[in-house]
């Protein structure tokens, strides 16, 4: 069946244009090349413009960091990056850092997400992903986890802007916090105040009856003598 429709088409071709399948194949093909050149003249460039040389749509430049100071751990959880308004934030060893330009990896849904919000100086030290190493806890590290944690360390020093640190806790967990000291500073003052004036009262009081003592003592004397000289 086909071939009988190519020898119709072969008849039909050298009946209509007198040249052989070959040559009318030919000048198809010619034809059609030199309709694509001549059209190429009249078609504005921006057409064939490749994809590479269009202007692709600049994203947003980021907002300078911002410097926090210290802050505590809960704090620093706002800025795990579920808020896009706000930088994305990470510490190592009670440093924080602005990884906001590498969302993409510590972003949500970026493989080291885990990380934002945290000191996860623990995990990083271990290349852990479990809940209980994202703590800022380096404890019982061995040598070479510490040597690990130190390169993640140089790393963001030289790759993203500090802007805080974690405040510390004291022994009973509890973030430690200057004012108290200062209040509870004030509260000594006047108690050591009141004593030191109490004392001075006292003083006061003894210093006053030995004077007064004296003073009858003196009086006596006088009045003897004066009590002599008279029968005299």
């Amino acid at each position: 069946m086909v071939l009988q429709l190519w020898e119709t088409l072969k008849e039909a071709i050298t009946a209509y244009t007198g040249l052989s399948p070959a040559a009318f194949f030919t000048v198809l093909a010619l034809a059609f090349a030199v309709y694509q050149v001549v059209s190429g003249f009249f078609v504005s460039p921006e057409v064939h413009r490749p994809r590479s040389m269009e202007v692709q749509p600049q994203s947003e430049p980021l907002p300078p960091p911002v410097q926090l100071g210290e802050i505590t751990e809960e704090e620093l959880k706002q800025y795990d990056g579920s808020d896009s308004k706000k930088p994305l934030l990470m510490a190592i060893k009670g440093q924080i850092y602005d990884v906001s330009q590498s969302r993409m990896f510590y972003g949500p849904g970026g493989p080291y997400a885990l990380f934002a919000g945290k000191d996860a100086s623990r995990a990083l030290a271990k290349m852990s992903f479990e809940d209980q190493d994202l703590t800022g806890d380096i404890s019982g590290l061995g040598a070479f986890e510490l040597e690990a944690l130190q390169d993640w360390e140089y790393k963001f020093m030289s790759k993203y802007v500090k802007v805080g640190t974690i405040q510390k806790k004291d022994e009973e967990g509890k973030e430690s916090s200057e004012p108290s000291e200062t209040i509870a500073d004030s509260k000594e003052g006047p108690s050591t105040t009141n004593t030191e004036e109490e004392a001075s009262a006292v003083t006061h009081d003894e210093t006053s009856r030995s004077i007064d003592e004296k003073t009858a003592e003196t009086i006596e004397k006088k009045d003897v003598v004066d009590g002599d000289a008279a029968n005299e």
